[in-house]
């Protein structure tokens, strides 16, 4: 499925870094990024995951959340 930028995403569940199920629609009325990438702890991943945890701040007092997306495991994301 491809979407354009500013597109409603499909809800979907997903585990975060502790194993526990979220869903999009967890956050509803918030501004989502949703940011995919295609391994943990490889160098530009990571580069861009530090920017949006640098962020973090200016993106809470906007009511943004940033939600990472990849194919790794929940172990893999808590390391």
């Amino acid at each position: 499925m491809t979407l354009s930028a500013g597109t409603p995403a499909p809800d979907f569940t997903a585990k975060d870094e502790a194993g526990n199920p979220i869903s999009l629609s967890d956050y509803r009325g918030k501004t989502v990024v949703l940011y995919f990438y295609p391994k943990d702890d490889t160098s530009g991943c990571t580069k861009e995951a530090c920017s949006f945890r640098d962020s973090h701040d200016t993106y809470e007092t906007q009511d943004i959340v940033v939600l990472g997306v990849s194919m790794d495991d929940s172990r893999s994301h808590a390391a």
